[in-house]
């Protein structure tokens, strides 16, 4: 089954995958997705994360003006079924009415019919933890590596905020924080092309 992967990036881990239509900026825009294959969307995240706020009282960029992607990508899964991936404490969580996801892992059911969970990238090769919470429609919804990584080789904060006394480990760029790991890539795609049957636009 073929699988459209929304919001990614261009030449990344989704890009020349058979059985794969990636969705990239600058050459596509995936707020214009209209199906009709399931769905892995990476919506940006910056105006949504948890130093949105502190963006916009030193920047003037508001929470939430993403331009519609989130918006657009949500649709998206609702509409064709699928999975989104966004960071944990996600703003657009609540925005959008989707419930917290369970910490200590498993998933939750969301009163729209869909489902939440929350989940670690480092358990999938990422060098930081990377907690991500997903939201799944349709789809199978795998047991995955649930809990917290303990002790991962990096870490996503530039600063030396929140960061023990004598901290070594090296910080991760933007770029490398923002890579999706090959093994997850895998544990998402699987999920889209568990969809049954096209849910246009129910």
């Amino acid at each position: 089954m073929t699988v459209a992967a929304l919001y990614v990036e261009s030449g990344g881990v989704y890009c020349g995958l058979p059985g794969v239509e990636p969705w990239a900026a600058p050459e596509a825009d995936a707020r214009w997705y209209a199906g009709p294959y399931p769905v892995v969307a990476h919506p940006p995240c910056a105006r949504w994360c948890q130093l949105a706020g502190l963006v916009q009282h030193r920047w003037g960029h508001r929470v939430g003006d993403d331009g519609g992607a989130f918006s657009s990508a949500l649709h998206a899964v609702r509409c064709w079924g699928g999975v989104l991936e966004h960071p944990a404490h996600s703003k657009a969580w609540p925005a959008y009415g989707l419930p917290t996801p369970p910490r200590g892992g498993g998933w939750a059911r969301a009163l729209d019919g869909g489902w939440v969970c929350h989940v670690e990238q480092g358990h999938y090769g990422h060098p930081a933890r990377k907690a991500t919470w997903l939201y799944a429609v349709g789809c199978e919804l795998p047991s995955l590596r649930w809990g917290c990584v303990e002790e991962p080789e990096a870490l996503v904060s530039w600063c030396a905020n929140r960061v023990r006394e004598g901290e070594s480990r090296r910080r991760v760029g933007k770029a490398e924080a923002s890579r999706t790991p090959e093994a997850f890539r895998e544990v998402l795609l699987s999920m889209a092309r568990s969809v049954r049957r096209p849910r246009g636009g129910l």
